[in-house]
């Protein structure tokens, strides 16, 4: 009972901190028994995603002549990423760097790439960290809380 609280308040956490938002609760209610790792996969797809677009950005502004269009295309997709698991923090970050892709400000975009690594990693983090608690739970017959 006691781990099974400490996860609903770290989730709880998580959404008022708005490093998840309501889309990540909707993953979680398409896990069931007949698929009981669709949440874990879902966000374990997520972490390659956006580790292989955070490198192919990286790459794309270290470029002489910087194609933002390239650029752009990376941050949408990492966007679409970001907000299919509820990432908000990531997805707000990705919404700003698109600006300044429009506006080709390499400075800001530069700035804008430090912000989605920063907002990806503490996500990546939490994730992690929420996925081993409620592992444990599972591990030890307990159901998983949701968050509404």
């Amino acid at each position: 009972m006691e781990m099974w609280r400490q996860v609903f308040q770290y989730k709880e956490s998580l959404f008022r901190e708005g490093i998840l938002d309501a889309q990540f609760t909707q993953l979680q209610q398409l896990q069931d028994e007949s698929n009981p790792d669709f949440v874990a996969e879902v966000v374990s797809l997520f972490f390659e995603d956006s580790e292989r677009l955070i490198n192919d950005l990286t790459r794309a502004l270290e470029q002489k002549c910087i194609d933002f269009k390239k650029v752009d295309a990376h941050v949408h997709q990492l966007k679409g990423s970001s907000s299919s698991v509820g990432a908000q923090k990531v997805k707000n970050a990705c919404i700003t760097f698109r600006n300044f892709c429009d506006e080709q400000n390499i400075e800001a975009c530069f700035s804008c790439l430090q912000l989605v690594k920063q907002e990806y990693l503490l996500v990546k983090n939490k994730l992690e960290t929420l996925l081993r608690m409620e592992q444990q739970i599972l591990a030890a017959g307990g159901a998983i809380p949701m968050i509404e």
